[in-house]
Order: structure tokens, then sequence, then C-alpha cells
């Protein structure tokens, strides 16, 4: 299992996973339409600071995109998207994939991670198993119009 830094030209590599894994439960996204979901992960790549890592093991089974922001308690990494493909989850890897991210942002100078998820996917319970503290004072609004 190894980490690597991946950049916009793994792009077709990346859509691959992120449909596999987004489209079943239990996210059940649509993302059939292909243009729309270029244009989502540009628009989450494609920012100041970006910062995607890719987990291999034979082949891409995991990915992390984010950015780099800087914040007043320091530098972080902030996650936009995080998957693990599917029949690699539940077997140890996304808690390595962190320990390695970890030990990739310590040596860029980096000292948190912060992200955000569904509080009834199993991706909740996840985090923070692995050490993850949620927030109790901040909420996401959303508006349809």
């Amino acid at each position: 299992m190894i980490i690597k830094e991946m950049s916009l030209n793994d792009l077709e590599e990346i859509k691959q996973l992120f449909r596999s894994v987004f489209t079943i439960d239990p996210w059940n996204e649509d993302w059939s339409d292909e243009k729309q979901l270029d244009e989502y992960l540009r628009d989450i790549m494609e920012v100041r600071n970006p910062l995607v890592f890719g987990l291999y093991e034979d082949e891409l089974i995991g990915f992390s995109i984010g950015k780099i922001k800087h914040w007043c308690g320091g530098t972080e990494y902030f996650i936009e998207e995080l998957c693990i493909r599917n029949e690699y989850q539940g077997k140890g890897y996304g808690k390595a994939f962190f320990s390695l991210i970890e030990e990739k942002l310590k040596e860029k100078g980096l000292n948190q991670i912060y992200l955000t998820t569904d509080r009834d996917v199993p991706a909740y319970r996840f985090y923070k198993k692995i050490g993850f503290r949620e927030i109790p004072e901040l909420t996401s609004f959303f508006k349809e119009f």
C-alpha cells in the first residue's frame, strides 16, 4: 500500500473511483451526468492550494481531495472528498490511509485535518473511531430555491 500526491492529470482515475463509491449505498448519489461530475471534481481540485492524495495497492483504492487552508489555529488540510473502494472498506485501509496522510501533512508543516460528513452514514462513526472530534458549535446551512 502506497500513498502518492495526485493532480488533475489523474482526473479520469479519480472519477471512476468516485462514481463507484458514491452512487451506491449509503450515498446513492446520481453522478450519471459526466459533465456535472467533471465540473464538481474540477471545482474542488482547481483551488489555490490543492492537495490530493491517492492510496494505491496495484490500483487506486482510495483518494482524498482537499486544500491547504491557513487558519488562526495553524495550517490545516481541509478535506472536501474522501473515499475508499467499496471492497476495501472495513479492512483497515481507511485508518492506514489517514496515518499516511498525517505523515505527509506533518512533513509539509500542517497540524490539523478538517472535514465534514453526514451523521447517518458509516463514515461518521469511522472518523470518530480514528480520533476525529465533532465540533458541536458548528452547523451546516442549506437553502434551496
